[in-house]
């Protein structure tokens, strides 16, 4: 919030409280007061338990309030000259008043609450670049999302552990979705590699687990140049969350750039896939094989095609492999060592694990 707009405020209220009374950002700088030669100081004993306790403190004969902020943090403070009780209500009437007139002007300007509503299609396109000139947003700016979907139960913050995690509020903006997701769209550079977004992606993983014991997959979007291809990149990275959900559950990162044909079996209506499976097992249905057989094809595509190989990584003769191979062959009319027949029994099996994840019909 505009700290132009807390003076204003704190101006025409004074005439009422008749007692010096101000405001001081998380960083315990007095941002608004009555008193306009205070405007910059810094408040000592203010610490960062004060805003997280969200109670008041009484400071150099001052009472200080939270003004309610994002989750259990506080992002501002009110004070009141003096510690009595008169002080102290004056200060939670003026904290209950400002964090209702930062709630109205978050809603009409923040950039943050712009963001949310274009990713999730909450604005109309062509009121998109109207209000990104309102706020002064960056609209052709290089961006990408992520979506951080928690899969563990925790006590802590993850919003604010994020929010750490991108100072740079005038560039990265985090975003609550829901309870267990929470996307961050960061201004990168127009020629980002992909492998920097997984890192990136991947310290966020790192750092919830290492430090907080809290498991989470990382969804990344497509890199656009333009704030209305937001709610796209968002899409791509709820769609990489649900394609590794079916066919790759040991991945911490999805990259929608990096899905290949997984992506395209996810889209495909189930009738198709039945019709698909149907086609391909004339002979025989892949529930024909026994597990054996199909952890043998497992290690068999693993080691690209080449038996040595994977004889030598199973711990069996050349020659088993290879009788194995044939018996497949016989049940399933698909020969794995031709590289055709290779191609559409690996597709075979990535359709059937996407029938059995139980899919949306389209």
């Amino acid at each position: 919030m505009s700290n132009r707009m807390f003076q204003n405020i704190v101006n025409q209220l004074y005439e009422t409280v008749n007692k010096t009374i101000g405001i001081i950002d998380e960083t315990a700088v007095i941002i608004a007061c009555s008193n306009a030669d205070r405007i910059g100081e810094v408040v000592d004993g203010i610490t960062n338990e004060f805003f997280v306790a969200m109670q008041p403190l009484v400071v150099e004969g001052k009472t200080f309030y939270p003004i309610g902020g994002n989750g259990t943090r506080a992002e501002y403070a009110v004070f009141v000259d003096g510690y009595d009780v008169e002080s102290l209500q004056y200060a939670k009437v003026l904290s209950i008043s400002f964090k209702n007139v930062k709630l109205y002007f978050d809603e009409k300007y923040d950039k943050g609450n712009f963001i949310k509503n274009v990713i999730m299609d909450n604005i109309l396109p062509g009121d998109i670049y109207l209000k990104s000139r309102e706020l002064r947003f960056k609209s052709e700016a290089t961006r990408v999302c992520l979506l951080v979907k928690i899969t563990s139960r925790t006590d802590i913050s993850v919003y604010d552990v994020i929010q750490n995690l991108f100072p740079d509020k005038a560039k990265d903006f985090v975003i609550n979705i829901s309870e267990t997701d929470i996307a961050v769209v960061k201004e990168v550079k127009p020629n980002v590699a992909s492998t920097d977004l997984e890192k990136l992606a991947g310290s966020i993983v790192d750092t919830l687990s290492s430090e907080f014991y809290t498991h989470c997959i990382v969804g990344i979007g497509t890199v656009v140049s333009g704030v209305k291809d937001l709610a796209r990149s968002f899409k791509e990275a709820q769609m990489s969350l649900e394609v590794s959900k079916v066919f790759d559950t040991e991945k911490t990162v999805a990259n929608y750039d990096n899905l290949g044909i997984a992506r395209l079996i996810y889209q495909l209506p189930t009738t198709l896939c039945d019709m698909f499976l149907r086609e391909v097992f004339k002979r025989g249905t892949i529930e024909s094989l026994d597990q054996e057989n199909l952890f043998t094809i497992q290690r068999f595509f693993e080691n690209n095609l080449n038996v040595s190989e994977t004889s030598r990584k199973l711990f069996i003769h050349r020659n088993t492999l290879v009788y194995r191979l044939e018996k497949i062959k016989k049940i399933t009319g698909l020969d794995l060592r031709e590289f055709e027949d290779a191609i559409v029994f690996k597709v075979a099996l990535m359709v059937r694990k996407y029938l059995t994840s139980s899919p949306m019909k389209y």
